[in-house]
């Protein structure tokens, strides 16, 4: 009976995101169309928000150049962002649980616990601490940097990735802590499918790239379909104009309207993510985009991706192989069948109880209420692949 009221009395959930992803400002923006398929508030987190539960987002505090230098001047210095988290200190130590999104908030928030004396435990709110390319940096931090980090990913309540990859090395490094694998989802609502549909045979076949994410591997995409005949590439992103320079079958765009990406993944008849080798599976967004558009995807095999998708569903090509690129598409261009099982099998992945932003905050929801009722929160042993140095 005890156990039953905890788990239906309001739980109060700060959610501290990066400066930049004020939910007031992001809303305004999102009305407008001017982000993407996204959810109306930052990746979804609003969706949790129920009569057990308020959610409640991280504020950006306007700055002028000086108070800009600084707080990033002491982001440089410590790897994360202490001053946004200092500033947002009110919302942090009066939630039930805190939840962040990437190591530049919880580190922050895990070193004003030390600086204030709050441990682990009820003299402080529970944290759920995610963390996406530390661990890809982790053998270039220099012995002090990875004790520091250490002991601020011990402040966590349960510490989460989204990737296999980022799993297995967190728990080596920080095995006293509970981690776990939370799979990453997008809007995902029924007016956002489209069934699949593919054409006959393409010709041209319209390919489609899509992302800024610091793992995408531009060259290789470029060198695979640069002057290809009968290959039509449109590449959206900030980052890829020197490596398409030239290139007169490859058209490069910026764009974060809702509306244009929309029609992007609609024109296209393959959606290629190339991908360098990375543990925190890059370019899981775009994906999930296309399968819910229809769209078959072509992506390298890197960051534990087949945790979300399979070999049937999404066709895998190794890392900087620019031939493999070049057949795969030629291969589909010739397979209607192909192309249709492919975008089938990725959509049913897809959804309100599948992947989706939906799935992603409901389990976040219960792994708060697990810290709030005192659930014990040390991980398993748990068989591991490679060691952290």
């Amino acid at each position: 009976m005890q156990e039953k009221a905890r788990s239906t009395q309001l739980m109060h959930v700060f959610v501290h995101l990066a400066y930049g992803f004020d939910a007031v400002e992001y809303e305004r923006k999102w009305a407008a169309g001017r982000k993407g398929m996204n959810d109306r508030q930052p990746y979804g987190y609003s969706r949790a928000a129920s009569e057990n539960t308020s959610i409640i987002y991280s504020r950006d505090r306007p700055e002028g150049y000086f108070q800009k230098f600084i707080r990033l001047f002491v982001r440089w210095v410590f790897g994360f962002d202490l001053v946004h988290a200092w500033r947002n200190r009110a919302g942090i130590t009066n939630a039930d649980v805190v939840w962040t999104h990437t190591e530049s908030q919880h580190l922050a928030i895990a070193m004003i616990f030390l600086l204030t004396g709050k441990t682990r435990g009820r003299s402080r709110p529970k944290m759920i601490g995610q963390s996406v390319w530390l661990f890809d940096n982790w053998h270039r931090f220099a012995p002090p940097r990875r004790w520091f980090f250490r002991l601020l990913l011990r402040q966590s309540d349960v510490l989460t990735v989204h990737s296999p990859e980022n799993l297995r090395l967190l728990r080596l490094i920080v095995p006293e802590i509970r981690s776990e694998l939370v799979l990453y989802g997008v809007k995902a609502d029924p007016e956002d499918f489209a069934a699949p549909a593919p054409r006959e045979r393409p010709d041209p076949i319209h390919v489609l790239s899509v992302g800024n994410d610091r793992d995408r591997d531009w060259e290789t995409l470029v060198k695979a379909l640069r002057e290809a005949p009968a290959i039509t590439v449109t590449i959206a992103s900030r980052f890829a104009r020197a490596a398409a320079k030239g290139c007169t079958n490859i058209r490069v765009c910026t764009t974060t309207a809702r509306d244009q990406i929309i029609a992007l993944y609609d024109w296209a008849d393959i959606v290629v993510v190339p991908l360098k080798p990375n543990l925190h599976a890059s370019g899981i967004t775009v994906i999930e985009e296309a399968a819910i558009r229809g769209v078959p995807v072509i992506c390298t095999d890197a960051g534990g991706l087949r945790a979300y998708f399979d070999g049937d569903a999404i066709a895998y090509v190794p890392a900087g192989d620019p031939e493999a690129i070049r057949r795969t598409v030629e291969t589909l261009r010739d397979n209607r069948q192909q192309r249709f099982d492919m975008a089938s099998r990725a959509q049913a992945r897809m959804g309100r109880n599948g992947l989706s932003s939906d799935a992603y905050v409901r389990r976040h929801v219960e792994l708060s209420r697990e810290l709030l009722n005192g659930t014990p929160v040390k991980s398993a042993a748990t068989p591991l692949l490679s060691a952290a140095q």
